[in-house]
């Protein structure tokens, strides 16, 4: 093992000591779900396919994705000259899930990580004519690609002072794509600033999350588990939202690619009316009411 590795080791141990320290409750919340997640992990790792997916054809999956049409794969496949465009291929479906609302709309769309230049026009091309483009690049060069709505900023996605500049000078962004250095600590600093600063109904999308372990998506675990927080008060039938789960809608993992939608509006409570007359487990246990119980 090479010393740098040894290093890395000994960093991750006292990050780990040091969160503790800081946060002893919460640790030992999260290490009751450590052996949930490793089961989960190893049935990943070793997953052998069931008899029924092996006897899929490709042609089937072909048409299973292609139900609607994607302006941006047309795009992508007809750009064939001029400003380079390099992306997985299955990266433009998710892009059409989750982005299709905004088209045609005034929109506002970060992408970092500028390259050739290439996606920020395909940017225009689908959002239409009332999208504004801003990339973020840390090359000065990038600043060759302004031009008609496309404005580029020259920064260091890890660098917090860059975010609160950016964020004075752009106060309205619905859609960020994490397209830049791809390392875990570039990406979980881009989150905590940009993800808050993004408009109701906006849309975060981190791709090139690759390799296993990575820290990306564990800080994405940590986050996404309080969707599941659950407040509920049996004397109105509805449940209390916390701050994060009235602001964040949804969270979706794909191979390599991390969404997460902010909600349109603030929820406060989710109603859980009780609809009919019949409660036959309830009636012959004696007892009108319904209790529900989480644990941590």
């Amino acid at each position: 093992m090479s010393l740098k590795r040894y290093r890395q080791i000994l960093l991750d141990l006292v990050a780990l000591f040091e969160s503790f320290v800081r946060q002893p409750l919460e640790c030992f919340r999260l290490l009751r779900g450590l052996p949930e997640m490793l089961a989960g992990s190893l049935r990943a790792r070793d997953w052998t396919p069931a008899e029924v997916e092996e006897s899929s054809t490709p042609s089937t999956a072909q048409s299973n994705s292609q139900i609607s049409s994607n302006p941006l794969a047309d795009y992508f496949k007809s750009h064939t000259e001029g400003r380079g465009i390099w992306k997985l291929e299955h990266y433009l479906d998710i892009y059409h899930r989750h982005f299709a609302k905004f088209v045609g709309q005034e929109v506002h769309i970060v992408e970092i990580g500028v390259f050739s230049g290439g996606s920020l026009e395909m940017w225009k091309s689908y959002f239409g004519s009332k999208c504004q483009v801003y990339g973020i690049d840390i090359k000065e060069a990038c600043k060759a690609y302004e031009g008609d709505r496309i404005k580029i900023f020259i920064g260091d996605q890890a660098d917090r002072q860059f975010w609160r500049r950016f964020k004075e000078q752009v106060p309205q962004v619905d859609i960020l794509i994490d397209d830049g250095g791809h390392l875990p600590g570039q990406q979980i600093v881009t989150l905590e600033e940009m993800l808050p600063h993004l408009q109701p109904g906006g849309v975060f999308l981190c791709e090139d999350v690759i390799t296993v372990p990575n820290k990306f998506p564990g800080y994405i675990y940590g986050l996404s588990r309080h969707l599941n927080a659950y407040a509920y008060r049996p004397d109105d039938l509805q449940v209390d939202m916390s701050k994060f789960q009235s602001s964040i809608q949804s969270v979706h993992l794909y191979p390599y690619v991390t969404v997460i939608e902010k909600s349109a509006s603030p929820i406060e409570h989710i109603r859980l009316p009780m609809q009919g007359t019949e409660w036959r487990p309830l009636a012959e246990a004696g007892t009108t009411e319904v209790t529900f119980s989480a644990r941590s």
